[in-house]
Parts: C-alpha cells; sequence; structure tokens
C-alpha cells in the first residue's frame, strides 16, 4: 500500500484497516487503568456479572450486565495528543458491550491517533438505584467531570474532552450532551467541574423515545425505571427534545439498513442540532446494519474512524 501522499496518521489507519481493526488486538486487552467513579461508600456489592460471548481469542467480545461498581477503563497512547474520548458503549441497556464498542477503538483511536480513551461501564436503569432511569446519564456525569478534574495530570487538554455513544450508549452520550443539570446529588467537589463534553459522537444512537423511532428495548426499560407518568418520560428522556444552542459540535452516524435503531433517531437529532444552530456532520451509509462498531464495518463503512477523526481535528478549541 503506498502512503505517500497520506498523512500519517490516515496511513497508519488504512493499515488498520486493510488488516482488520479488531483483528491486530490481543485479547483480551488488559484494563490499563481503572478508574472508579464514587467514593467506596457510595459503591455497591454484587452483580457486574461478565460474559466473554466470543470463541475467538484475538476477537474478545464481553459484556457486563447488572453494573453495580460502575468505573472508567483509561487507555492512554504513547504519545498523547491531548485529546481524550469518553466511551460508552451499547446493549441495549440490557447489558454493556465492552469491547465491540470499548476497546475494539483502541488501535485507531488510541494507537494510531493518540487519543486517550475512557471506556465507561454504566450502571444500567433500575429502580433499585436512586436515579432511576438517569443512572446511566449520571455514571457518564460523572465520568466527564473525572477525566476533566485529571485531565492535566493524563496529558489531556481540559476544554477537548469528547463523548462517543454507541446505540444505546449514543442516547446516554447525547443525553450528557443535551441534559447540563445533574442528575445526581453531589458527593464532593469533582462535582463542581463542568461535566458537559466539548464535543459529541452519537453512532447509530438510540435517541428518540416515541412510536416509529423508539428502540422498544431500551424503552421499555427506561419506563421500568422511572416513577412518573410514561408520557411526561418518554419526552424528558428523548434528548432530540431537549438540544439548544449550548449543545456541544455533533457528529452522526448511522446505517440507512439498521434493523434495530430506524435510522431515524440520528436524522432527528441531526434536524434538531441544525435548528438550534449546532455545528453538525451526518454521515448516513445505505448498508451497514447495528453494531457494527470497527470490527464489522466493511466496504465504504470501514473507514468511518477516519471521518470521525478528521472530524474531530478540524474542531476548535472551546472557550
Amino acid at each position: 500500500m503506498q502512503c505517500r501522499s497520506i498523512r500519517p496518521l490516515c496511513c497508519a489507519l488504512l493499515l488498520l484497516g486493510a488488516a482488520g481493526l479488531g483483528a491486530v488486538q490481543a485479547a483480551p486487552i488488559a484494563e490499563k487503568t481503572r478508574i472508579d467513579l464514587w467514593p467506596a461508600a457510595e459503591a455497591s456489592n454484587g452483580g457486574d456479572r461478565v460474559t466473554e460471548r466470543s470463541q475467538d481469542p484475538a476477537r474478545p467480545d464481553r459484556i457486563v450486565e447488572d453494573v453495580r461498581t460502575p468505573y472508567l477503563a483509561m487507555y492512554a497512547p504513547a504519545r498523547p495528543n491531548g485529546k481524550a474520548l469518553l466511551v460508552v458503549p451499547g446493549g441495549g441497556y440490557a447489558r454493556v458491550v465492552l469491547d465491540k464498542e470499548g476497546t475494539a477503538l483502541i488501535p485507531a483511536f488510541v494507537d494510531a491517533a493518540g487519543i486517550t480513551l475512557f471506556v465507561l461501564r454504566y450502571r444500567l436503569p433500575d429502580r433499585r438505584h436512586a436515579e432511576g432511569p438517569d443512572a446511566p446519564l449520571a455514571d457518564a456525569q460523572r465520568a466527564l467531570r473525572i477525566i476533566r478534574a485529571r485531565a492535566r495530570d493524563d496529558g489531556i487538554d481540559p476544554a477537548r474532552i469528547g463523548v462517543m455513544g454507541f446505540s444505546a450508549g449514543g442516547h446516554v452520550a447525547a443525553r450528557l450532551a443535551t441534559h447540563p443539570a445533574p442528575a445526581y446529588t453531589p458527593v464532593d467537589a469533582i462535582d463542581r467541574i463542568n461535566g458537559r463534553p466539548d464535543f459529541t459522537l452519537l453512532i447509530y444512537p438510540v435517541i428518540s423515545m416515541h412510536d416509529g423511532l423508539a428502540h422498544a428495548g431500551s424503552r421499555d426499560r427506561l419506563l421500568a425505571a422511572s416513577d412518573t407518568p410514561a408520557e411526561v418520560a418518554l419526552a424528558r428522556l428523548s434528548p432530540e427534545r431537549h438540544v439548544d444552542a449550548r449543545m456541544p459540535p455533533l457528529f452522526l452516524l448511522h446505517a440507512q439498513d439498521d434493523p434495530a435503531v430506524p435510522v431515524g433517531n440520528a436524522l432527528a437529532m441531526h434536524a434538531a442540532a441544525l435548528a438550534a444552530g449546532v455545528p453538525t456532520s451526518l454521515h448516513i451509509f445505505p448498508t451497514g446494519g447495528h453494531g457494527f462498531g470497527v470490527r464489522d464495518a466493511h466496504g465504504p463503512l470501514a473507514r468511518w474512524p477516519l471521518l470521525a477523526l478528521d472530524w474531530i481535528d478540524s474542531l476548535p478549541p472551546r472557550p
């Protein structure tokens, strides 16, 4: 492959893509740094059932269910470029997909691009949590604040911290970008730090909770954890209804043939962002289905990490 005319980062990513992004990672990837979200007194015991779904040791595919102890897994590049991504994997609010939409991003985003990655293991909507349907949002807000609090020590510019969410994790990320009010009772000084991302990437995201667009499983689990009337809860939990000019720049990616989360979710978020004057980049591919991540993205769709990284590079620092 000739790379003379392509900047080194793009060349590295193309080579990774040619080999299969998922194939270059050893299995399973060890978490380099674990960062607990809440003080020890706030953590719950039990739960956190981890299952390995893959038979291929080179392509780990762990899921975790019944999360009780949320935390961040930090993956730092050898040469940090000053940018960070809070990654919120999907799982339909029934589980958290740790590798396919988490560690599989490391070759492109960490090793090649130099971004510091923080993969979020978040609590799922449940009445057992004080925040109910907002437990995932509470964990995401706390995670973003922790990343920003320690940014200088990790070689990160605190004004260049974004969030990337996949599927139901895209719903969490969209709410993080559109819901600045705290979703939990502050516990320490970290909670005085700005908890909003500087940029947002939503990959085949769950967005609307309304008929015709909603992902039924996600909606049902959110409603089951809510103690408010369904109509009120659905409006509150539909982030396209809460976009305003304060929302950070937005990158949207979806496949037109997605059988699980209709492409109309991304289109609804795009329309809301345009109406609010939010800088937005929309990428709709005709095929790709759902849950492709980086491992199962083929043809032109396999280049989506390049699109995302070029978009991140183009963003000016937020004031």
